[in-house]
């Protein structure tokens, strides 16, 4: 390539990313449904192979994914919202516990002297719930109704979301096929760059695909394994144990921390407390030998370590937005490095046999 190419390739990336970030508001609802329809296209196509047409075949599977999720949304949210009620009233009794038990044992078991004063955080808490109302619906309701502004936009993106993503469904060979065609380089570049992104596409939806399911069947064992304990906040702590466990971990140590202190405060028994452990410890077991090697396996290739060390970075640098965006950057970065290190030991291998 050209130095006048590389110039212009590079002008004409520095523009579309200040385009992304000028137009970010307007895009986001655009990209949800790109997210939507690139991992609903799989389905789409199984379908085709059955010799359903493409839009009918969109049609159907676009109608089980919103069932999927209005199901799951009126099922969950009402169990939900009681336990979080239920977990507002336990505030009081978490911090009581936490001054008269946990910090006395600390010091008598590690020889310290810690004053922990737990009263002005436990009020502001509750002024703080008190406030917004134990119902979370109502609080969100209260929030969304306060800015008219935040009213259009939702508005605007539960109409333009699904919308837009049954427009790229049904065309969806299309766009792919212009967007290939649009990459601003010359023809043998232009095939480098579609089979790294097509390498890429190919690590994310994998990874995604597997991770989301790990975290279902996560959610589901911790919260049937905690709720025949007879823990009032199972399902809460299960669903949270199963979302923190897209950074290894994570979720098992903060499940466990939190089932753990909810078993001391309801049920006061040992017997309580291993049933928590073992909970966790089957959690564990399904994770590492059923639901990461059948859903996820090896399509990211990254150490757990690198994990971790992304999840950080992309917090540190973007907030959490960079903590949602540094498993998919850094999955990029490995699919990159990967090309240029294949690169650099071929152009070893031929310069040694020219040798």
């Amino acid at each position: 390539m050209s130095d006048s190419s590389r110039w212009f390739v590079f002008i004409i990336v520095l523009f579309l990313l200040a385009l992304v970030y000028l137009l970010s508001p307007v895009l986001m609802p655009f990209l949800v449904a790109f997210l939507l329809a690139y991992f609903l296209d799989p389905l789409v196509s199984k379908l085709r192979k059955w010799k359903v047409p493409r839009i009918v075949s969109s049609f159907l599977v676009f109608l089980v994914f919103l069932a999927i999720v209005f199901a799951l949304f009126f099922t969950l949210m009402p169990k939900l919202e009681r336990q979080i009620s239920i977990f507002i009233d336990k505030i009081p009794e978490i911090f009581n516990w936490i001054q008269n038990t946990l910090v006395p044992w600390v010091n008598s078991k590690f020889d310290l002297n810690v004053h922990f004063d737990t009263g002005t955080i436990r009020n502001a808490v509750l002024a703080h719930f008190k406030t917004s109302g134990t119902n979370t619906v109502t609080v969100v309701m209260n929030t969304i109704f306060a800015s008219g502004h935040t009213i259009f936009e939702i508005l605007m993106n539960v109409v333009l979301i699904p919308v837009v993503t049954l427009y790229l469904l049904i065309d969806w060979n299309d766009v792919t096929h212009d967007g290939k065609n649009l990459i601003p380089l010359p023809p043998k570049a232009r095939e480098t760059a579609i089979s790294l992104i097509r390498e890429c596409g190919e690590v994310l939806a994998g990874f995604f695909r597997g991770q989301l399911l790990v975290m279902i069947g996560l959610g589901f064992v911790y919260s049937i394994g905690l709720s025949i304990i007879g823990l009032d906040l199972a399902l809460l702590i299960g669903i949270l144990s199963g979302l923190f466990s897209i950074v290894p971990y994570l979720g098992f140590i903060s499940g466990i921390a939190m089932a753990l202190i909810a078993s001391a405060i309801q049920i006061h028994t040992w017997w309580s407390i291993i049933g928590v452990i073992i909970v966790f410890a089957i959690g564990e077991v399904c994770e590492s030998f059923v639901f990461s090697p059948f859903f996820v396996g090896d399509r990211i290739g990254l150490h757990p370590v690198a994990v971790i060390f992304s999840v950080l970075a992309g917090g540190q640098l973007f907030g959490f937005v960079g903590v949602l965006l540094a498993l998919p950057v850094a999955a990029v970065i490995m699919v990159f490095f990967r090309y240029l290190r294949s690169q650099y030991f071929e152009k070893d291998r031929v310069e040694e046999a020219s040798a």
